[in-house]
């Protein structure tokens, strides 16, 4: 289990382009994209406080804009800058308005199959099949948990044909394919009795639109007089099923 930190992770000297060490940026994170935000942020030795919401808002969307907003408006208040570390993931446009009153910055993209694989990849997925189930390394890990456990189908396994009765496929979008991650995203295919395809995305999308959300570019990027991320329209319709989702307190776990 990684734990997201409170305290601004240990940075390294970086170039004038970047945000100043002794000013880190408050990043409000989905607790499902913690670890690898955390992994990434320490390893370019960006100045950065991470803040994870629990993934588990995931199966309501429309608390996320507000809980982000609450962690962002404190971190404000402290004087730090802030961006939010979000796709639109359900939320049908409310960080897009979040961002716009406070001058924030999201990550871009409807959800954060878009951030690992691409936007056209993934569309290209589901017009060659609508009924596609999309699994992260997140959700491989924690199925029985996030989604068995969470939907019920624990204690009532007869409404697994209700939730997923409609799936025909499911694709891995692998950020770190091995052997044990295989083991388990072959157990939830059999759970479905659908076949398993494998893309591997790796984390270098997320990374490079992370770059740019926490201004290694351009300093200005996040400041709290940035311009507003750009509307990102309507969520699609053949939505990917249930979220990839974790328990914890914001601010504490991201991913397990």
């Amino acid at each position: 289990m990684s734990n997201c930190q409170t305290a601004p992770i240990s940075t390294t000297a970086s170039s004038a382009s970047s945000p100043s060490p002794a000013e880190p940026l408050a990043v409000i994170a989905c607790g499902a994209l913690g670890a690898h935000i955390r992994e990434i942020t320490a390893r370019r030795g960006w100045p950065v406080q991470l803040h994870c919401l629990p993934a588990l808002l995931h199966n309501r969307p429309d608390h996320i804009a507000h809980e982000a907003e609450r962690l962002a408006r404190a971190a404000l208040a402290a004087g730090q800058r802030a961006a939010i570390a979000y796709a639109d993931c359900g939320t049908y446009g409310a960080l897009d308005e979040l961002c716009t009153r406070l001058g924030l910055r999201r990550l871009p993209g409807l959800h954060c199959y878009d951030l690992f694989a691409g936007p056209g990849r993934i569309q290209a997925l589901f017009d060659a099949e609508p009924g596609t189930y999309v699994l992260t390394d997140f959700l491989v890990r924690s199925f029985r948990r996030t989604v068995l456990a969470e939907l019920g189908l624990d204690r009532y396994p007869q409404l697994w044909p209700d939730y997923f009765g409609n799936y025909r496929r499911l694709v891995w979008l692998a950020q770190e394919r091995g052997p044990a991650l295989e083991e388990e995203a072959g157990q939830v295919a059999a759970m479905f009795g659908l076949p398993l395809t494998v893309v591997e995305t790796g984390i270098s999308g997320l990374e490079r639109e992370l770059s740019r959300l926490v201004g290694r570019d351009d300093p200005h990027l996040c400041s709290a007089k940035a311009a507003p991320a750009a509307s990102t329209g309507h969520v699609r319709a053949e939505h990917p099923g249930p979220a990839a989702i974790s328990a914890g307190p914001a601010g504490a776990v991201c991913e397990h």
